[in-house]
């Protein structure tokens, strides 16, 4: 069984985080979140994996991922010159795929629990697709399953009153059939191959769709607050340990990770879920609160963050209380005098005096 990981698309929604590069190389708990998506993979078995980029920073999907080797993993790399939808995305990857079914990953999906048991309940069957579905309180910005008698009998996507509250995640269990299917498609208004129309082809032509409901954790992370509440989530589950130095004055409470070379001076305070990544510095009368990602190479100063994503080799120094914020890599925020309370989504290299 193959896999392919979409990696493509302009992530609008995100910006100014996107400018520089694939929303999917935004990390969640100090990762990447596409990293999830390569690992649920390895670990249910699948190690051939192609992975669809295009947009902004194709390069660094490749600088970063490489052949694959670090990870366990071939990876190959298909261009998709502009995001033409979905199921065109797929439709590149027929020669690579050839005659095996395969599992296909959005790069912007999280899901914390394995995929083994629906990947062999997949091989193991007849179908011509299995879809995970999932509970949500906003339906309408989904996918929507309608189920009857255990069976999908309609999708339909992006509904303004949908008849049910389980959407359909962007993993999509697949057979080579599909590729038959996509070429009959029509583009939508949005001129994009959708998915929900080849699936909903599928169910048309009487063709066999079984389906598996995930209980467990899972996050379309389209939006800042997406990013933000997953960040949160997979701090909780994560194991907590301390790798760095600290100082004699420094109050710790609750789930707390610390990378290697990172320095925790006198008079800070910690609280967990939180993580911490290598060389950093966390200098005096510092609080990091919990739900905090700080990235490697980073240095924060007198001040206030929580419920925040701060990526690698960033300063944040000054009395600042920054709460529900995203800051890119390579940014920094100084402040000289007074004390303030800000949110901030900043891209990459922005610099900010106050």
């Amino acid at each position: 069984m193959k896999g392919i990981i979409l990696h493509g698309g302009h992530g609008t929604r995100l910006r100014p985080l996107t400018h520089t590069g694939p929303k999917q190389l935004l990390p969640i708990a100090n990762k990447p979140m596409s990293q999830y998506c390569v690992e649920a993979l390895v670990q249910a078995g699948i190690i051939d994996i192609a992975i669809v980029i295009g947009g902004i920073g194709s390069n660094k999907v490749k600088e970063y991922y490489g052949n694959g080797e670090k990870f366990g993993a071939k990876f190959s790399y298909i261009e998709q010159d502009y995001p033409k939808g979905i199921s065109h995305a797929i439709s590149l990857c027929q020669d690579f795929i050839k005659n095996e079914k395969f599992v296909v990953f959005l790069g912007d999906n999280i899901i914390q629990n394995k995929i083994n048991e629906y990947v062999s309940n997949f091989q193991s069957s007849n179908a011509e697709a299995s879809l995970l579905l999932c509970e949500v309180n906003n339906p309408s910005q989904f996918g929507v399953a309608e189920i009857k008698d255990k069976k999908i009998v309609n999708i339909v996507e992006k509904p303004k009153n949908p008849t049910s509250n389980l959407v359909v995640t962007g993993i999509y269990f697949l057979t080579p059939y599909i590729f038959e299917i996509i070429k009959k498609l029509k583009p939508s208004w949005r001129n994009e191959l959708e998915i929900a129309d080849a699936l909903q082809m599928l169910i048309d032509e009487k063709r066999e769709i079984i389906y598996e409901i995930i209980t467990d954790f899972w996050k379309d992370t389209g939006t800042p607050i997406d990013i933000i509440d997953a960040n949160k989530t997979i701090l909780e589950n994560m194991r907590e340990s301390f790798q760095g130095k600290k100082e004699g004055n420094v109050f710790i409470e609750g789930k707390v990770l610390v990378g290697k070379g990172t320095i925790i001076k006198n008079n800070v305070k910690i609280k967990g879920p939180t993580i911490i990544g290598d060389d950093c510095i966390i200098d005096e009368n510092t609080t990091i609160g919990e739900n905090t990602s700080i990235g490697d190479n980073s240095h924060l100063s007198n001040c206030i963050v929580s419920n925040s994503i701060i990526m690698s080799d960033c300063t944040i120094v000054g009395k600042m209380n920054i709460n529900q914020s995203i800051i890119a890599s390579n940014s920094k925020i100084l402040r000289k005098q007074g004390e303030t309370e800000k949110k901030f989504l900043l891209g990459e290299g922005t610099q900010i005096f106050i």
